[in-house]
């Protein structure tokens, strides 16, 4: 049995004897309750699978039971502990090139595995080094500092001492394991004896207060970007009695924003706390008392029990009371490591220089004024760019502020604050207008850790000034580079945080943003595979660039939705007669649902991914409804509502004219809220093809069995009669082999048949579906595909809009009433696009608070 306390053949370790707490419980998860006795013994086991032998442990990260057993295991053997992202296959497979691990533990298909690489160990690893940690939360670097048993002891218990952290508290995980500021949330209070309820939900999901409340938390840590969320979900309603107190680290929160939580807590009976730290200093190194946190909002406080600063005068700071901030104490780290050679050096530092420049007011309290490497130089003059980014905030313009290509950046997450913010910074500059460059993105990309990752952004500036958005449309002549694809995801996404591991799906696209970057990437590429979507960009630009020639590719599921909402206007305005666009539309949703909803990585991911889209559909289409029902009074309150198929005529009427909506928006809903159930996603992964055939199955089988094999002149518009339509394109999207595609095929042939009485019409469905599933892709002159992936964007504006247009066209100048309803809706959904983007950024941005 391994003794947590026993240094006679172990390296000083650095928690608690786990068993001197006996059954209070140590972790709790939404299943139950592990006890610090029960903890104590699946640590011993897991050590004594470890071994004797000390090696080097690679675990991925998680807030789940086993990674934590394992790491308090491995620290507990005298292993070395590599700590890296469990959801970031690319960082975990970087580190493991890297730094060769002689373990590995991490999560499979069939559960967490611990993986021996060899049974010794093929590192010299020095006696006092514990744990390895990521510099700053950026994923995949080789630069990691090295912690001691000490460094990992020492700042426990500081940060237990000035939080009072007591066995009766109860910590949720509400930040990641990997990074040193969750990771210091699990060893002050395993040190304390306090509990850890473990989960991954973001403060955002109704499920982490629930499991919150019921399990009598009393504390939980958070970075800005955490607070800009509880805001969203209107924390302050919160009833959480047990709450006693909050704390805050990972970068500065605006001071305003401290002093309203600090006021909030003292309404509610709890504290706010906020802290400074950095990685290499194990993660706390200052702590403001929370009586200091209402009127001085903008200090860091008091050195950590143990730790004491220093200032280093600067060339910035002519102040004798400020300077570069000089942290010393017993957690300061050994120092860095770059290479496996350097696991084996000792203690290179005896202080820390943060890079920060603070002010040291009498009453012995610090506060942080800027950074050493935040100043830039413009025009010749010297700019202090966290200066810019307090004055933008005062104006209420929230911004990041770098400098690139001789100019400085603004990027603002609002539309209406680029202009503002450009001429504010330029005036508080005494810069000219052209100095300074704004622009807009979705959401300000951060590092796993929650601090702003200014790398992206300054990668993000030095595209927008190296060359402007007219020439990138022109196409590249030379062979594709990850950091073209990479810059082209960053400009269509508003994501500038993309590297070369992310891919369209994990950047948050959508339907909507997918057809312009298939056209784009189709612009560039040799040839799109069918699954780009999903692929990294770095393995998208091994495909090669484009020959000239060879015009512009153009994705299948573009041309068909392009082409099916020009023959629903053109039908509608008598232009000519072809039947089938609608339902061939309601295919390509499935189709798309299947490609992009079912491609995100967690639960929560995917339903967070539907409700999006779900919104991004319903909104604006409530919104014209409405509209047209208040200035016209053509439609109903249950039209304007998706009502219609249920409470609406059995004839056909104008209120029928949305049936495609309807029918689109109840069966997001009706996914959505299947998929949160943990059964039905866990089958989908498990078996995609087989639960995509087994919901076209059940939606054939409601077909016939409300219907019958012809349905009639409103039964074909019905939501739950055309369900099998939206299931033919999922199932399609799903289909890799061969003999799965042969199955689909035959399941067309055999849906479609009967179901209008039309066999023209049936043809057109047929058809559409059967491109989705056997054509990728095809090429086509490049003014075409431009021309046909605007209106395959704004297809969903078009059929809103069209029917207030066409009827006043439609007997002398049926062509005009096409052209005039495809321009209406491509207006809509230029004047809609600011409004989706952000709310699409607004429901999907909790996807940013595992940091």
């Amino acid at each position: 049995m391994l003794d947590l306390y026993d240094t006679r053949t172990r390296p000083a370790i650095t928690f608690a004897d786990l068993r001197s707490f006996g059954d209070r419980p140590a972790l709790v998860t939404g299943d139950g309750e592990l006890s610090y006795a029960d903890l104590a013994q699946r640590v011993d086991q897991t050590a004594e699978a470890l071994g004797d032998v000390r090696r080097l442990v690679l675990i991925a990260g998680s807030n789940d039971i086993d990674p934590i057993v394992t790491y308090l295991a491995a620290v507990a053997g005298g292993h070395v502990t590599l700590l890296v992202p469990g959801d970031n296959t690319g960082s975990l497979d970087a580190l493991v090139d890297a730094y060769d691990p002689d373990v590995v533990f991490a999560s499979h298909d069939t559960g967490w595995q611990l993986r021996e690489r060899r049974e010794d160990s093929a590192h010299d690893l020095h006696p006092d080094l514990a744990l390895l940690l990521s510099t700053s939360g950026s994923t995949g670097s080789p630069k990691l500092v090295r912690l001691s048993h000490q460094n990992l002891r020492s700042n426990a218990e500081s940060i237990a001492d000035y939080l009072s952290i007591a066995p009766t508290d109860r910590a949720a995980t509400s930040l990641p394991v990997h990074y040193c500021y969750g990771l210091s949330v699990i060893n002050s209070h395993l040190l304390s004896g306090a509990g850890l309820v473990l989960t991954d939900a973001s403060v955002v999901d109704p499920c982490f207060w629930e499991l919150f409340s019921s399990a009598g938390a009393t504390t939980f840590a958070g970075v800005p970007y955490t607070f800009d969320l509880l805001d969203q979900c209107g924390f302050a309603d919160l009833n959480l009695p047990r709450l006693r107190y909050i704390t805050q680290a990972g970068g500065r929160l605006a001071p305003g924003k401290v002093a309203r939580y600090a006021e909030l807590g003292r309404a509610r009976g709890w504290d706010f706390y906020v802290m400074y730290g950095q990685t290499e200093a194990t993660a706390r190194m200052a702590y403001l008392p929370p009586d200091l946190a209402v009127s001085r909002p903008a200090a860091i406080g008091v050195p950590v029990p143990g730790g004491s600063f220093r200032l280093e005068p600067t060339p910035e700071c002519a102040d004798p009371d400020s300077g570069e901030l000089v942290y010393s104490g017993p957690n300061v780290m050994m120092g860095y490591a770059e290479t496996p050679a350097d696991l084996c050096l000792g203690s290179t530092l005896t202080e820390l220089r943060t890079g920060d420049i603070a002010r040291r007011h009498p009453d012995g309290v610090f506060e942080i004024i800027g950074r050493k490497s935040r100043f830039a130089k413009v025009f010749g003059l010297r700019i202090d760019l966290d200066d810019l980014e307090r004055v933008l905030e005062a104006d209420g313009m929230p911004a990041r502020c770098v400098s690139a290509c001789d100019r400085l950046h603004v990027f603002v997450t609002r539309h209406a604050h680029a202009k503002p913010a450009q001429a504010a910074v330029a005036e508080h500059c005494s810069l000219p207008l052209g100095a300074v460059h704004s622009a807009q993105v979705e959401e300000l990309p951060t590092t796993t850790s929650g601090k702003t990752d200014y790398g992206a952004l300054e990668r993000h500036a030095q595209v927008l000034g190296r060359r402007s958005t007219d020439e990138r449309r022109r196409g590249s002549s030379r062979a594709t580079a990850v950091a073209d694809i990479r810059d082209l995801y960053a400009e269509l996404l508003g994501r500038p945080d993309a590297t070369a591991d992310s891919s369209f799906v994990s950047l948050g696209g959508d339907s909507l943003s997918y057809v312009e970057l298939s056209v784009r990437l189709g612009d560039v590429l040799e040839h799109l595979p069918r699954d780009w979507h999903t692929r990294p960009i770095r393995e998208l630009a091994e495909v090669g660039s484009r020959r000239r020639w060879r015009g512009a590719r153009l994705e299948t599921s573009v041309l068909v939705r392009a082409v099916a909402i020009i023959l629903i206007v053109a039908n509608h305005a008598n232009l000519f007669t072809v039947y089938g666009g609608a339902h061939c539309l309601l295919g390509v949703a499935g189709y798309n649902f299947a490609r992009f909803q079912l491609s995100a990585g967690s639960r929560l991911s995917r339903v967070r991914h539907n409700v999006t889209a779900l919104a991004q559909i319903a909104v604006p289409s409530i919104a014209w409804i409405g509209l047209m029902a208040l200035l016209t009074g053509t439609y109903t309150i249950e039209t304007v509502l998706f009502l219609n198929g249920l409470l609406g005529s059995d004839t056909w009427t104008v209120q029928w004219q949305f049936w495609f909506l309807e029918a689109l928006v109840w069966t997001l809903l009706l996914l959505t809220v299947l998929l949160v159930l943990p059964g039905p996603d866990r089958a989908e992964r498990r078996w995609p093809f087989g639960v995509a055939v087994g919901v076209l199955a059940t939606g054939l089988a409601l077909r016939y069995l409300l219907v019958g094999v012809e349905a009639g002149p409103t039964e074909r518009y019905a939501p739950a009669a055309v369900f099998w339509c939206f299931a033919l394109g999922w199932a399609a999207a799903k289909a890799d082999k061969l003999s799965q595609r042969n199955t689909v095929s035959l399941a067309i042939a055999v849906s479609v048949l009967g179901f209008f009485g039309d066999l023209q019409r049936e043809a057109v469905v047929a058809v559409g579906i059967l491109l989705l599933l056997w054509l990728p892709g095809l090429r086509a002159p490049r003014p075409l595909v431009i021309a046909l992936g605007v209106v395959a964007s704004s297809s969903l504006y078009i059929y809103l809009t069209h029917w207030q247009v066409y009827p006043y066209l439609e007997n002398d100048y049926p062509l005009l009433a096409v052209v005039c309803s495809l321009a209406a809706g491509i207006g809509y959904w230029k004047l809609s696009r600011p409004v989706t983007r952000e709310l699409g950024r607004l429901l999907a941005g909790e996807q940013g608070a595992r940091s």
